[in-house]
């Protein structure tokens, strides 16, 4: 049996799925993240990717440049920088490397603007399909 322990309550919970179709397709790059602070300093972190390897792994050289710091841009940024340590992806024909490396990054990056402390932004500006002009419907 498959245990998933629930986050503690607090925590910043985030899952994105990156495709070229919103529906039905699969992912170029998908990321799950819990983040436990305690005030600003990162006190649990784990960061899995899927799409980055043969199966979904979790960016531990990442979640180590997080674990015990505060929950700065710097930081992230820092975390960004260890994914290529984390990972090594392939080409193919949903996504290139160097796209799926930028990708996996960046949602880092968006995990910070959606949770920071000072004025984190809402996930609805973050996201395009919360602009989009008209409803998605199934075809």
């Amino acid at each position: 049996a498959l245990r998933v322990p629930l986050p503690a309550a607090g925590a910043a919970v985030r899952c994105w799925k990156i495709t070229k179709r919103y529906d039905c397709d699969i992912s170029a790059v998908c990321a799950a993240f819990v983040l436990e602070r305690d005030g600003e300093v990162v006190r649990s972190v784990r960061l899995a990717y899927g799409g980055m390897a043969a199966i979904v792994k979790r960016a531990k050289a990442a979640e180590a440049a997080l674990l015990g710091k505060p929950f700065s841009e710097a930081n992230v940024r820092a975390a960004m920088a260890a994914l290529a340590g984390d990972f090594t992806p392939l080409s193919d024909m949903r996504a290139s490397a160097g796209y799926r490396m930028k990708v996996a990054q960046r949602l880092l990056l968006r995990l910070w603007h959606e949770t920071r402390a000072d004025a984190p932004l809402a996930g609805s500006r973050t996201s395009v399909w919360s602009v989009l002009p008209r409803p998605l419907t199934a075809a």
